[in-house]
């Protein structure tokens, strides 16, 4: 068991921090891709859009996002045998780079397609990676804390993007996008392996010198010694697929991962981030439709910031029962206002509670609910298992995603826009019961330490 020792100050811990933030810059580009649709389908609407679009291509243009996803792992089971973490990060920003090109220089819908389907694929490429990564490097007192960067840098990228894309050409904010990912290859080429791959592939030298960069200090060989012994373990458990599913312990995991990716995107938050410049057109909300959502961005990012700095003090499942929640009430409200606006009664003196439900929606999804899955993402599987588990899991992300979309764009039209935000909120209930019932609490736990939990010794 590797003891943590509270006095030791953050000197020590600074460069796990760096490696981090270098390596989760490219999430910035992933959140504007995720955002990419709101304030820009209405530009390609236009007479003088680059584009031309017909009705149909507008889901495409959303839904082939999430395609990608779902696509994108099948190259990542593929990647993961034969490469690092380090390296399918820097792969997946290129491949984001690549995608902004073509968006800021396409004239056809068919060149937009592949450039939304080849950054979705990246992105999801970047998110079976980068957990695995953060959670390898990072000490046990700071890995929740660090765990919470991709999802803060990816609405940070939807703040980005609904701030400059109404403003600005496709080709601007494309650059900014490209921007970001090229700091991100720049930067994080030159960050230490996970020293848990490196003993994977049994390059204890290699490990050693990875665990003494992100810790700061020469003296790691008993905790070199904890993480081999632990690698060890894990490895003689066989890496099969099925293991997944007939291993308890790792059965267990699956589950709760599925489910909280299922809680996300069926909490609505595909949904929003790539339509709520719509949504509050319907609702005819007392702030304009290009503001609001850069307040919503906002609000996003303080309570992923909030919850970066929270996590690792008051645990992830306090987070996740709360936030789902208060996620589920917001949507009630959300609602029952377009129930009564569907219904044909005045609306005009309740116009401001879409944004103001939405705002409260924002902060409480991503205290929690929108932050805690991708800590437990890095933190569940053991080694032998991991890659395949994640992609997975990355699979049903991808899948809930469009799923909820189209869930949402085809309900709303044949019943009205409360029903989706009624169902909603009560899968953001059914979530809370779900994670005060089964999840367990990981704060503060070694990996080791939560496999044996899992384990039930």
């Amino acid at each position: 068991m590797i003891v943590n020792n509270p006095s030791r100050n953050f000197i020590s811990k600074w460069l796990q921090l760096v490696a981090v933030i270098t390596g989760t810059i490219g999430t910035i580009s992933d959140g504007m891709q995720y955002g990419w649709t709101a304030p820009n389908i209405p530009k390609l609407r236009l007479d003088d859009s680059p584009i031309k679009i017909a009705k149909h291509d507008e889901e495409w243009i959303e839904s082939i996002y999430m395609i990608g996803n779902t696509v994108g792992i099948l190259f990542t089971i593929v990647y993961m045998k034969f490469m690092g973490r380090k390296p399918i990060i820097i792969l997946a920003a290129t491949k984001h780079v690549i995608a902004w090109m073509l968006i800021a220089t396409a004239t056809k819908i068919e060149v937009l397609y592949f450039a939304r389907f080849l950054a979705g694929a990246a992105g999801n490429i970047a998110f079976v990676a980068l957990p695995m990564y953060v959670a390898e490097i990072a000490d046990e007192s700071i890995r929740g804390f660090l765990g919470t960067f991709a999802y803060t840098s990816m609405i940070l990228g939807v703040l980005v993007i609904y701030s400059i894309a109404p403003f600005t050409s496709i080709a601007i904010s494309s650059s900014v996008g490209a921007a970001c990912v090229t700091l991100q290859i720049l930067t994080f080429s030159f960050m230490p392996e996970s020293p848990y791959y490196h003993i994977i592939k049994g390059n204890q030298k290699a490990a050693l010198k990875s665990l003494q960069i992100f810790r700061r200090k020469q003296d790691v060989y008993e905790e070199l010694k904890d993480i081999t012994s632990a690698v060890q373990r894990q490895e003689k458990e066989k890496g099969r697929i099925i293991d997944i599913f007939i291993v308890r312990s790792n059965l267990k995991a699956f589950i709760i991962a599925i489910t909280l990716n299922f809680a996300q995107h069926f909490s609505g938050i595909s949904v929003l981030l790539m339509n709520v410049h719509t949504i509050l057109a319907d609702a005819e909300s007392v702030i304009p439709a290009e503001t609001a959502p850069i307040i919503i961005a906002a609000t996003m990012l303080i309570a992923c910031i909030a919850s970066s700095f929270t996590i690792d003090k008051f645990g992830r499942k306090i987070l996740l029962v709360s936030s789902s929640i208060l996620t589920g009430l917001s949507l009630i409200v959300l609602a029952t206002y377009f129930y009564i606006k569907n219904s044909n009664s005045g609306t005009s003196d309740l116009n401001w509670i879409p944004v103001m439900s939405l705002i409260l929606y924002s902060l409480f999804f991503k205290f929690g609910l929108g932050m805690v899955p991708i800590v437990f993402l890095g933190e569940l599987f053991p080694t032998s298992i991991k890659a395949m588990a994640m992609s997975l899991i990355n699979i049903s992300y991808g899948v809930f995603g469009i799923a909820s979309v189209y869930y949402y764009i085809h309900v709303s039209s044949l019943y009205g826009m409360h029903v989706p935000f009624f169902i909603f909120a009560g899968l953001c209930i059914f979530a809370a019961l779900f994670s005060q019932l089964f999840i367990p609490e990981t704060k503060g736990k070694t990996l080791e330490e939560i496999q044996m939990m899992l384990k039930g010794m």
